[in-house]
């Protein structure tokens, strides 16, 4: 029998987390459903997670990385403020669309987070997380296109996370992409009008000095 490195098993927990619990819910994600789905032994979950919220927060940051990476890749093509949003977007919604049930286990660990107490402060993270995911994007797309937010930058990666949470939920209530794709233009027009050109700050700047 192959031995799996402790990186591979780490990953097929994680995903095998991710199924059931948008599968069945965080109460029935219990580490025996995990560790079944994933095909291993519990020996074999303990030889790589400590507990199951170590798993949980594990499985919160994957999403999270995932979701920045395809989206950063994404910036790289943009020519404009709004291109640079839109195609983030883009970026976004097609791993949502292609794997739907990553977002439907957020969505349910959040949920299921904010009713019980023994997750303490999950929910205040997990969102934390989403906003300095939101943060790193804008700026990476004010760095690449060449402008500057108007507003402060956390209030804009704020909108940008209520705005996208928005979306998510009502396509994974009717999966209707050309109704996602209606939010997804008034999501980007309304930060490209959030935004000056970057040589309008430094003048301003200047002129303060």
């Amino acid at each position: 029998m192959t031995r799996l490195s402790a990186e591979l098993r780490r990953d097929r927990l994680i995903q095998a987390a991710l199924t059931v619990i948008a599968r069945e819910g965080v109460h029935g994600a219990t580490t025996r459903a995990i560790v079944a789905e994933a095909g291993m032994s519990l020996a074999s979950f303990h030889y790589v997670f400590p507990s199951r919220d170590r798993l949980i927060h594990d499985v919160i940051a994957r999403v999270l990385r995932d979701q920045q990476q395809v989206s950063f890749e994404s910036l790289e093509t943009a020519g404009s403020p709004r291109e640079a949003v839109r195609l983030g977007l883009d970026a976004y919604f097609e791993l949502l669309s292609r794997e739907p049930e990553r977002e439907l286990a957020m969505f349910e660990l959040m949920h299921y987070a904010m009713r019980n107490p023994d997750f303490g402060r999950l929910p205040r993270v997990q969102h934390a997380s989403y906003r300095a995911t939101a943060r790193e994007l804008l700026e990476a797309g004010a760095a690449q296109v060449g402008f500057a937010w108007s507003r402060p930058v956390d209030e804009v990666a704020r909108l940008l996370v209520v705005m996208v949470d928005g979306m998510t939920v009502a396509w994974l209530a009717d999966r209707d992409d050309a109704a996602a794709s209606l939010v997804m233009d008034f999501i980007a027009d309304s930060l490209a009008a959030m935004t000056v050109p970057a040589m309008q700050t430094l003048s301003s700047t200047a002129v303060a000095r």
